[in-house]
């Protein structure tokens, strides 16, 4: 969410400059049982993400929920072109930092922080929003769930769920200020059915000295329980294990390396084809709305950053959460909201850059920048006929187009050599097979490549023109 208060008022800043409903018996009775599911359900082969967006200056912000769907964890197609799967209507009529729960009988729901664009990110607020779900793609209508009244001039940012056994009951996490300090604990209330909840209980407030936000709670690895938090104390992320659930159990035992910038919002994620394996997300905000992901072993606590080119988050993707679901479950997100239409080129050799137009030029710069839709192209069949033309999202009729071995962005002039320079033949990557390099059609001996992170149509004659001239198309 955002650390203690004097990020609170940067935040804050920035943010101003910037269909069926379920039955009532899913909300009203218990929905406990014997034991929690695993961390990865039996029969799960795919993951979804939940997330809302933001932008630099604003103009990409949606305070809403989205979701993305992955057959990896690492590489993810946003559903419904990037546009939101759920608008909320209760509260502020904004969310941020969207959790999603598998309930104990296998429906779902959402969590969400009730905050708009524009409202004072420490304003007082109890509340949080709650949708639920048979099946991920019917929703009910979103309503409001008081968790966080006892702590009356509190916010209550970032929830998390998880189901505690020992107590037959469900446990929300959330950063919260209670009376009496410190600012920046993790509190948490416990509920059987989320219509009547416990008064909040301190879960962990980092031995007294707070300065903690944005919980998530891994239960029962080899018998012990893990929470990771931001942690300004160590200026970044940092895990948490105890052998129980209970509040106040919780010892610090892992800090992962720093990343470059300021990062929050960790997610563990468990590896469906190799458990031991985790990669843990963080939510990088300066510069604003970048993902950092490590990988690692969360028994041992020991970390390792990953490079760009291992992992491609959606654009503009802000504060998510991961969760692992079925084939069928996957199947059934694409069939009803369907992917991505649009395509971004991720360097090689430089994978933070993406290809890009600015001023009508072609070049290769490091998101997170505006607007957006510099970055997005539909890649469509080639002008000539055969291959392969990317044309601007946000100028249609305009593609990537070679002149005199610059790439600019133009509309083809009706002439057979304007609709070849347009035009770009697939191979395997120059550099690494398993990426992609692009042949020029006017000239098959040249290829789309990037130099001094411009974009240029060139031979290629050794391995950094090859690392060069190298892109993986991604959602």
């Amino acid at each position: 969410m955002t650390s203690h208060l004097g990020r609170v008022r940067h935040r804050r800043l920035a943010a101003l400059a910037a269909a069926a409903t379920l039955c009532a018996s899913l909300l009203g009775a218990s929905t406990t049982a014997s034991a929690p599911p695993a961390q990865a359900a039996t029969g799960d082969a795919a993951y979804v993400m939940t997330y809302f967006k933001e932008s630099p200056n604003g103009s990409g912000n949606s305070n809403n929920v989205h979701l993305a769907v992955s057959k990896d964890g690492l590489e993810w197609t946003a559903l419904n072109d990037n546009k939101p799967i759920l608008d909320p209507t209760a509260g502020t009529g904004g969310i941020r930092d969207p959790y999603l729960l598998r309930l104990q009988d296998g429906t779902w729901a959402i969590f969400a922080t009730d905050l708009a664009p524009g409202v004072d990110f420490a304003r007082p607020n109890p509340n949080i929003h709650m949708w639920t779900s048979p099946d991920l793609v019917n929703w009910s209508a979103d309503r409001l769930i008081s968790i966080n009244g006892a702590n009356p001039d509190s916010y209550t940012w970032a929830p998390a769920v998880f189901w505690d056994a020992s107590r037959s009951q469900y446990a929300v996490t959330y950063s919260a200020h209670p009376a009496g300090g410190p600012n920046g604990v993790i509190m948490a209330v416990y509920t059987s059915d989320f219509q009547t909840f416990t008064s909040p209980v301190r879960f962990f407030d980092n031995g007294g000295r707070g300065g903690v936000i944005d919980s998530a709670v891994i239960t029962g690895v080899g018998g012990t329980n893990y929470l990771y938090y931001r942690s300004d104390p160590v200026g970044g992320l940092a895990g948490a294990r105890s052998s129980s659930l209970a509040p106040g159990s919780f010892t610090e035992y892992s800090v992962p390396p720093k990343a470059a910038g300021c990062v929050e919002a960790p997610t563990p994620v468990q590896s469906l084809s190799n458990p031991s394996t985790w990669w843990l997300w963080g939510d990088n905000y300066c510069p604003n709305n970048k993902f950092e992901v490590w990988q690692g072993d969360i028994a041992s606590g020991t970390w390792s950053l990953k490079s760009k080119r291992d992992f491609t988050a959606p654009l503009g993707s802000k504060h998510n959460d991961v969760k692992t679901i079925t084939q069928a479950q996957y199947d059934g997100l694409l069939s009803r909201f369907g992917g991505t239409s649009s395509t971004r080129l991720k360097s090689s050799n430089y994978p933070e850059r993406y290809v890009r137009h600015a001023n009508f030029r072609g070049r290769i710069d490091e998101l997170p920048f505006d607007p957006q839709s510099d970055a997005q192209f539909r890649q469509v069949t080639g002008l000539t006929g055969s291959g392969v033309s990317f044309e601007a999202v946000g100028f249609p009729g305009q593609y990537l187009t070679n002149s005199g071995g610059s790439v600019v962005l133009a509309a083809p002039d009706g002439t057979a050599r304007s609709r070849s320079d347009a035009t770009f033949t697939a191979v395997s990557g120059l550099a690494d097979a398993s990426w992609t390099s692009y042949r020029s059609s006017s000239d098959p001996s040249l290829y789309l490549r990037h130099s001094g992170f411009e974009l240029k149509v060139t031979t290629i004659a050794n391995a950094t023109d090859r690392a060069d001239a190298t892109f993986r198309a991604v959602p």
